[in-house]
């Protein structure tokens, strides 16, 4: 649906500023569980923009029901990669073996992986199709540049100088928010001097499903499967090292990668232009205020050493569709406080606990000292020698939570 309405229409009920996996998601989710719900996605970016994205992600089983709730792991399943299994090393680039202290694999008797790998694109395009099939309103190529909280409602002012009232504004645009400094929401964080290079190769023999993770002196290095021999990678450097890689000439970058990636699947072929992004750690003090909520990247960024950042966006989406729903299924105001409420409490201590973990993972492997190597993989040879606590880590991994939202377990709202 394309939205032409002003200011003098009815107030939606939620507006979100965002078009990716996270405000589409939401979006969906909102208009899947109470369908009488005005619903509009606002997205500065051109119509089809974010499902040209050639990055691919690792979706954990959760996310995997969430997405078969809303009914479109069936049009991904086909395009997706499942991680069958994993290996974790701990080495020097210089080492001629990497030896391998820690293997997850699928349980025996799991019908399904704990993990796949899905085209960034593919995800959005789907997602983006299900929310028009089940009437979200869209309005493309206009971000919001202002709003102003009222009693009953946020007055918002778009790019292109319209204004549209709705009683609940979600921002859903990315970890430098514009409507998160708009609302006054301070965050806390550090940055890491690390860039994470993203890119695709091209190789030779066939993974099998495996990922592998690298953890190098200078950070991770993930290789994470996707079909017809192709693998993502998650490459972490300092950032002066990763700028000069990503500039470098072809050749060079080749010989480089190679370096990290190793022999193992035969010749390897870079695929696209690799970018680097800047990584650190992000939280915002508060997930709400006053007719407003923060959902995905705007709320939180973590390292990506866990795989969990596009994960943790799926929860956001899930709690606040949730919150959201069940207060207009009681007659209640969509931005209401005590829904809001419920949604900060539901998801913010779980993103500070993920966001420690994920800070103390990276101090603690992206490093040469001798000392903590000792101690790391004295850690991960104990993990891999004990099914119980290894069985734990693989549920944390794949999110399995008894007190999850319902999407997150495969339930409808």
């Amino acid at each position: 649906m394309t939205a032409t309405d002003d200011a003098a229409a009815p107030p939606l009920d939620v507006l979100i500023a965002g078009g990716g996996y996270v405000g589409l998601s939401l979006a969906l989710a909102l208009k899947r569980g109470a369908p009488s719900l005005d619903v509009a996605v606002v997205d500065p970016a051109p119509a089809g923009a974010a499902a040209r994205d050639g990055r691919a992600s690792a979706i954990a089983s959760a996310a995997r029901e969430m997405l078969t709730a809303l009914g479109v792991w069936s049009t991904l399943e086909p395009l997706a990669q499942p991680v069958e299994d994993m290996i974790v090393t701990d080495s020097r680039t210089r080492d001629p073996v990497r030896p391998v202290f820690l293997t997850f694999a699928r349980e025996e008797g799991s019908a399904a992986p704990f993990a796949h790998m899905v085209p960034n694109g593919a995800l959005v395009a789907a997602l983006s199709d299900a929310a028009d099939r089940a009437g979200v309103t869209r309005i493309a190529g206009s971000g919001v540049t202002d709003f102003e909280t009222g009693t009953a409602f946020q007055r918002i002012t778009l790019a292109d100088g319209t204004t549209r009232r709705a009683r609940l504004l979600v921002a859903a645009d990315g970890a430098k928010s514009r409507l998160r400094a708009l609302a006054g929401i301070q965050t806390v964080g550090w940055g890491y001097g690390q860039s994470g290079i993203v890119v695709t190769v091209k190789h030779e023999r066939p993974h099998h499903g495996r990922a592998e993770e690298h953890f190098l002196p200078a950070g991770p290095f993930a290789i994470l499967p996707l079909p017809d021999n192709r693998s993502s990678l998650v490459w972490t450097e300092s950032t002066e090292t990763a700028d000069r890689l990503v500039a470098a000439d072809p050749f060079t970058f080749a010989i480089e990668l190679e370096r990290r990636f190793g022999h193992h699947l035969g010749a390897i072929t870079a695929e696209g232009t690799p970018r680097a992004y800047p990584l650190g750690l992000m939280i915002a003090r508060r997930f709400v205020a006053p007719r407003f909520a923060l959902c995905g990247d705007s709320a939180h960024a973590i390292h990506p050493v866990a795989g969990q950042g596009l994960n943790l966006g799926f929860k956001d989406a899930a709690a606040l569709a949730e919150s959201v729903v069940e207060a207009a299924r009681l007659g209640s105001d969509p931005g209401s406080a005590d829904a809001l409420s419920r949604y900060e409490r539901w998801r913010r201590f779980d993103t500070v606990q993920m966001g420690m973990v994920t800070d103390g993972l990276n101090r603690l492997f992206s490093n040469d000292s001798p000392a903590l190597r000792i101690v790391r993989d004295v850690g991960l040879g104990l993990v891999d020698r004990l099914p119980g606590l290894k069985r734990r880590f693989i549920g944390a991994a794949a999110d399995a939570d008894p007190s999850a939202p319902r999407l997150l377990r495969g339930e409808a709202i």
